[in-house]
């Protein structure tokens, strides 16, 4: 899977499920205080991750993932 196709996949389901605006959405958007992602927001993100892409997020590897584009490479690094 491409990186391309990841951002697209991932950025349909912060819009959709999320309910992300989508004029938020870029690759430095930082996922808690731009994009308003909260604690519960994010168990709805693993469920998701799981389902779209085959693993389950570990909460500690998300602890330096602030921005969109990091967010992006964490799944990447997991697709590969």
């Amino acid at each position: 899977m491409t990186r391309e196709e990841i951002v697209k996949i991932t950025n349909e389901f912060l819009v959709e499920e999320i309910e992300v605006e989508a004029e938020k959405i870029n690759d430095n958007a930082l996922l808690k205080e731009d994009l308003g992602i909260d604690s519960l927001d994010f168990v709805d993100i693993v469920v998701i991750v799981e389902s779209h892409f085959g693993f389950k997020i570990k909460p500690e590897e998300m602890k330096e993932v602030k921005t969109l584009s990091q967010f992006y490479d964490y799944i990447a690094s997991k697709v590969q």
